[in-house]
């Protein structure tokens, strides 16, 4: 079984609908849920991007159970470890038990802003390396300092600690990605249900520790209204290789996607309103070794997709859902 969570899409809606969708998601029986760190969204037509953690503090408050996390936060470049740590510590003790801290090594796109150079991802697993000791040596408490090879802390307390650290997720895919993932963070994210991601993972030693997966759906009532929304909001899905990690504004996104069809993307996204697929694609995680889901509807609909959860995919997955896993 897995725990089946909501996906909140930063660059695609507005922090109030946001927080309204996700008490929504809790009241009809997510226990969990992840939410995109962006500065910018992957295209104009998104037209959203929040800042994170404002919108997580809002979502803890307006909730009572919903666990929710970072899928993902680059802790470093943009914001300095330090500060994410003083995010984090104080997000898990306005909403102890309820948060986990998503972390990767970001994407060109909402890192560029400061001005600094764009590391290749072999230095940036480096600098994700530095960035999860400072936070971690930060939560012990008192007064700290690092030197590391690309970051440094001077001097620095966090006197808001929560009862106890929240776990730390990274992203990760390859081997040497995966591999770095179970050394120094509590769990996996990712977004293939590829058996082998999984497989890598566990041999390097996350066998038992939690695996998160983002699952892109587009519902609607037919299959032609989906695609074309699916299409519209997100044709980034069909990209892959690195891409999604190079290019530094919505623009380029915009430029490259141009070449995109809507039957690329109707093999990449799972969508229409039969139930059928949809479960399908849920269970292909499930058995490639996945612990909890995510469920991102792509555009505006989310009523739609909740509904249709609710009167549908929920009953339609039967025993393969199981209800809070656990942190």
């Amino acid at each position: 079984m897995v725990e089946i969570g909501y996906w909140l899409s930063s660059e695609e809606h507005a922090p109030r609908d946001l927080v309204r969708n996700a008490v929504r998601a809790e009241r009809l029986g997510f226990t969990g849920a992840m939410i995109s760190d962006h500065f910018h969204p992957w295209i104009d037509k998104q037209g959203q991007s929040p800042f994170v953690w404002s919108v997580i503090a809002a979502v803890g408050q307006a909730t009572e159970r919903l666990r929710i996390g970072t899928g993902v936060t680059c802790p470093f470049i943009r914001t300095h470890p330090a500060i994410i740590a003083h995010a984090a510590a104080t997000t898990e003790a306005l909403m102890p038990g309820r948060f986990f801290l998503g972390v990767g090594t970001g994407e060109n796109l909402n890192e560029h802003i400061t001005g600094q150079k764009w590391p290749p991802y072999r230095v940036r697993a480096e600098m994700l390396r530095e960035s999860v000791e400072i936070i971690r040596l930060l939560w012990q408490g008192g007064l700290k300092s690092y030197y590391g090879k690309h970051l440094t802390l001077e001097n620095a307390r966090l006197y808001t600690l929560p009862d106890r650290p929240p776990p730390i997720m990274m992203a990760a895919a390859g081997p040497k990605s995966t591999a770095l993932a179970a050394e120094i963070a509590d769990g996996l994210v990712n977004s293939s249900p590829e058996k082998g991601v999984i497989e890598r993972y566990d041999r390097a030693g996350g066998k038992d520790k939690p695996k998160h997966g983002e699952i892109t759906f587009c519902w609607a009532r037919t299959k032609e209204e989906a695609l074309k929304t699916a299409h519209e909001y997100s044709p980034v899905s069909a990209l892959g290789g690195n891409v999604s990690q190079e290019l530094p504004i919505p623009s380029n996104f915009e430029g490259l996607v141009k070449v995109v069809t809507r039957e690329e993307i109707a093999r990449t996204v799972v969508h229409g309103s039969d139930p059928q697929p949809f479960v399908t694609r849920i269970r292909e995680f499930v058995d490639a070794g996945f612990t909890h889901v995510y469920l991102h509807q792509i555009g505006p609909d989310q009523d739609g997709f909740l509904d249709f959860w609710e009167r549908e995919l929920r009953p339609a997955l039967g025993d393969l859902a199981a209800g809070p896993a656990g942190r």
